[in-house]
């Protein structure tokens, strides 16, 4: 049987701390054996206080560690120096160095944090919470941070997004141990998706500018109004008051993307919107976010947030609502 250790810090998420015990506790073989057991430990063997209000008892103290065929970290919202200043505390890097050669490792969400203060990630492709991805980037600056996806697999070392991400990557384990039937099972049991299409990018909003803002934050407030319209570079240009070239310029260095990627962007959150507030055809929705026609938000849907409208439509509006064009 597979032996997993959980480690649950100080301020530990219990939503994602339960996840793999839930996940891998439901896997079975043929016979209906259990094909994973899951323990959890402290650092010390003492309950920990959790990030709800009350603390947890647990049985092994982070010598387990040392014993098991995979270790997760789940999320903590007390991370103190390792969140803020990359550093990581004596007793966590001792139980962290004491984990065997070939140990399969997971994070889950800023559980993330853990292991790059540990060195484990550096020239690695990793995940957290899409609203950690920038600090994490910024700290650990040799970690290939992407934060569009739901779970990173990179061997050894797996990574997840935030809260319910952990499901997705712990199914993904046992995909990829077991097989898809052995994980559709699982799925089923737990009354969850065996698969989600699609990364954390479709649940990210972005900021309206600003319009009283300097620079070209006015141009921006200008083109969030005319989104359906054929809104061309040279007609920002010239609302801003500036060459296309000075324009472009400006832009990039205040956004760090070009106008049109901007654009794309916007219109893409309209999309987005729209089919989340409404039940328009697809079509409709393409032109009054200024894409013209479905193929077109099709294709830009999916290179955004990897999900057709379709799909994004059913995971965020489940209900039908009355059309209002």
């Amino acid at each position: 049987m597979h032996q997993v250790g959980v480690l649950a810090l100080d301020g530990v998420v219990p939503f994602e701390l339960g996840i793999p015990a839930r996940i891998l506790g439901a896997a079975r073989d043929g016979a209906g054996d259990r094909l994973y057991s899951v323990t959890t430990c402290s650092l010390d063997g003492r309950p920990v206080r959790a990030e709800a209000d009350y603390r947890l008892t647990v049985a092994h103290d982070a010598s387990l560690l040392a014993t098991v065929d995979t270790v997760v970290i789940p999320p903590s919202h007390a991370l103190g120096p390792i969140r803020e200043e990359g550093r990581l505390p004596g007793a966590l890097r001792e139980a962290l160095a004491a984990i065997r050669p070939g140990t399969r490792i997971v994070a889950i969400c800023t559980g993330t944090y853990v292991l790059a203060a540990a060195g484990l990630l550096d020239g690695r492709p990793a995940t957290t919470h899409w609203r950690e991805a920038d600090r994490l980037r910024r700290m650990f600056t040799t970690v290939r941070v992407d934060p569009d996806v739901l779970f990173v697999d990179d061997g050894d070392i797996l990574t997840s997004a935030g809260v319910a991400a952990g499901i997705d990557l712990c199914l993904h384990i046992v995909r990829r141990d077991h097989g898809s039937g052995v994980a559709n099972e699982v799925a089923r049991s737990c009354v969850v998706p065996p698969w989600r299409d699609g990364g954390q990018a479709q649940y990210i909003r972005r900021p309206v500018p600003d319009p009283t803002a300097s620079g070209t934050a006015p141009t921006q407030a200008w083109v969030m109004e005319r989104l359906p319209e054929p809104v061309t570079l040279a007609r920002m240009a010239a609302h801003a008051g500036v060459s296309v070239r000075t324009f472009t310029r400006r832009f990039r260095d205040e956004v760090g993307t070009s106008p049109g990627q901007w654009l794309i962007g916007r219109r893409v959150d309209l999309a987005r919107h729209l089919l989340e507030a409404t039940d328009w055809p697809v079509d409709l929705v393409a032109d009054r976010a200024g894409f013209g026609t479905g193929v077109s938000l099709r294709h830009h849907l999916h290179a955004a947030i990897g999900v057709t409208p379709q799909a994004y439509r059913r995971t965020f509006r489940p209900a039908p609502l009355p059309a209002d064009p």
